[in-house]
């Protein structure tokens, strides 16, 4: 019945003329071919943290956007760009609600690179549907990603001028980090209920890191196509004994989980803890979001603890 429903509402959304004609419309590549776009479109839907992100930056509150990882709604640091207009949520962006993304009626999808095609092959009915490119793991293609979801929504200046402030904000903070004699070797862990992971040097906020002057390691327990490693126990905890450790945490149980571990002598022996340049993070924002938005969110935390 309820596929029913759905068919039948796509089938009134191509009839009432949502798309628009083909005049004036931008053709991007994507990775299920060209896609045509027309005009700015307004009614926008997000299906991924980075396009959420994209789209705000480009100054487009979307209508609907997925929960953020290991949280039920969107990440905390997307609070501070949201007015009283707040996207409805369409699920998890592994189990996407395609009838609450019909309700929206919207003109635009921004979807992830992981999107499958069966998945798109419905979604593309409701509205044009802009996929990535999958790429390999790298610390900037959130670029791409943004520059992509900018042409999409005909905002291209504007994340030009998002991405471009990123990186003038970067260079300033590794000139003020140089300046005060900060620097040295950093790990990014997620900790979670079973312990700890590292996260791979070639995922965003290493790159962030990296733009600041400070080295990302993973003591080589990642490997080049992964983004973190098996879970490490506390006595290996000596792998990541750097300069700096960032912690991140994605919800509650993760939160207990390192405060437990704090009370064991194996994570208090670390150089790193006995020279307090442990870090804790927001692992939503650290270790699952991505885009100019989230950017910017973590230069504030590099700032604030290493230039206090």
């Amino acid at each position: 019945m309820r596929a029913n429903v759905l068919r039948v509402g796509i089938v009134g959304l191509l009839l009432s003329g949502l798309w628009g004609g083909a005049a004036q419309a931008r053709t991007l590549d994507t990775a299920f071919g060209e896609v045509d776009v027309t005009g700015t479109p307004e009614r926008v839907v997000t299906l991924y943290e980075g396009a959420l992100d994209a789209s705000l930056a480009a100054g487009v509150t979307p209508l609907g956007a997925v929960t953020t990882r290991g949280g039920d709604n969107v990440a905390e640091y997307v609070e501070a760009h949201l007015g009283d207009e707040r996207p409805a949520i369409m699920g998890v962006v592994r189990e996407i609600n395609t009838e609450a993304v019909l309700e929206q009626r919207p003109e635009l999808i921004l979807a992830p690179a992981r999107l499958t095609e069966a998945q798109y092959r419905l979604l593309s009915q409701i509205a044009p549907t802009i996929v990535p490119h999958s790429q390999p793991i790298a610390p900037d293609n959130w670029k791409d990603e943004a520059r992509l979801y900018g042409e999409a929504l005909n905002r291209q200046e504007a994340i030009e001028v998002a991405i471009n402030a990123v990186d003038e904000r970067a260079a300033g903070l590794a000139s003020a980090l140089e300046e005060a004699g900060v620097g040295g070797n950093a790990f990014v862990v997620r900790w979670m209920p079973g312990g700890p992971m590292v996260m791979s040097k070639n995922l965003f906020a290493a790159g962030l890191l990296d733009q600041v002057g400070l080295t990302v390691e993973d003591a080589g327990l990642v490997g080049e196509r992964g983004v973190h490693s098996d879970v490490l126990s506390l006595e290996n905890l000596s792998q990541v004994d750097g300069d700096w450790l960032f912690l991140a945490t994605l919800n509650k149980d993760g939160r207990e989980a390192l405060e437990a571990a704090k009370q064991s002598s194996a994570f208090t022996r670390l150089d790193v803890v006995k020279r307090d340049q442990v870090v804790p993070v927001n692992g939503q924002l650290w270790s699952s979001a991505n885009g100019p938005l989230a950017a910017q969110a973590i230069l504030d935390d590099i700032e604030a603890a290493l230039l206090p």
